[in-house]
């Protein structure tokens, strides 16, 4: 199911939570929603999911608005702070879930078997909620918010309080059920967004600030080309003039003269790599090392949301 979002607002007194934003997220697409805390991401994740109301603006599933027609029972949710009936046994909480979310009596009993299996519950799975890890009760999450096979997924930190080696597992999970689905992933760990996510939309102070792919983000936010270069040579400063003599470069920078390594910024729309190469080979200079850096995620991220 398709999920359009139109001129979104919401407001707690006389602060805009969020402000007049809108994105759509298409079936089989994984989005990440990306903020600092109090940017304004769980606010839309709960009124997407129907837990707040709407302010001003539209949410449009599958052609309907929300405000018209209840689509509750095809979304599955796990909130930022996941609450759990810890008294319950496993089984029998995702029992109460699937009977909750409307899953017909024959089906439950298959569902709580597949969530199982898919959470990596089994073992655990007759003991009380109240007595597993912070991340086995995270899998427990998990498995409530799909229980009823919902088309649409909202995921606000997902894997928080799980080692790295089921943060790798629940990865894998969402990415997979994203073939089929359509996911809205909340996290602050960047990696895992560029690892699940086949897109980044990233909101600041209730507004969207960016909304593309992981390398669509960073080419608009390198600009000039970035290289790392060692050159063997009898003259280390011979080099480095003959490289501030190249019209492709804007700067060059001695990371150490001795050893002849330099980082160089290139002319804003052009690459160096060719006349640094040509140069080399015209001066009889080894070329040791020709070494690109592109930005990181979390570089775009600290800029466009430091305010």
């Amino acid at each position: 199911m398709d999920i359009s979002i139109n001129q979104l607002t919401k407001s707690y007194g006389f602060q805009k939570a969020v402000d007049d934003i809108s994105f759509q997220v298409k079936t089989g697409e994984i989005l990440g929603f990306l903020g600092p805390n109090g940017a304004g991401k769980t606010t839309t994740m709960k009124m997407i999911t129907g837990y707040l109301d709407i302010e001003e603006g539209d949410i449009i599933i599958d052609g309907q608005s929300i405000q018209k027609r209840d689509m509750k029972e095809n979304i599955g949710y796990l909130p930022e702070h996941n609450p759990l009936y810890h008294d319950m046994p496993v089984v029998n909480y995702l029992a109460f879930c699937a009977k909750l979310q409307k899953v017909p009596n024959h089906l439950v009993d298959s569902r709580i078997k597949k969530m199982v299996q898919l959470c990596g519950l089994d073992v655990e799975k007759h003991k009380k909620i109240g007595e597993l890890s912070k991340g086995y009760r995270q899998r427990v999450g998990l498995a409530q918010a799909m229980i009823h096979d919902p088309e649409i997924l909202i995921l606000d930190e997902p894997t928080t309080g799980l080692d790295p080696n089921q943060i790798v597992e629940i990865r894998d999970l969402i990415r997979q059920m994203g073939k089929e689905k359509t996911v809205i992933l909340s996290t602050h760990i960047l990696p895992e967004v560029e690892a699940t996510c086949d897109r980044i939309l990233i909101i600041n102070n209730g507004k969207i600030v960016a909304d593309g792919t992981a390398d669509t983000l960073r080419k608009q936010a390198q600009g000039q080309q970035v290289l790392q270069v060692k050159v063997e040579a009898p003259s280390p400063q011979a080099v480095y003039e003959k490289l501030q003599s190249l019209p492709s470069i804007n700067t060059v920078d001695i990371i150490n003269l001795d050893t002849g390594r330099f980082e160089i910024q290139s002319r804003p729309e052009s690459v160096s790599n060719q006349h640094i190469f040509q140069m080399c080979v015209s001066e009889g200079w080894v070329l040791m090392e020709m070494i690109p850096f592109e930005t990181k995620l979390e570089d775009i991220f600290r800029e466009l949301t430091m305010n």
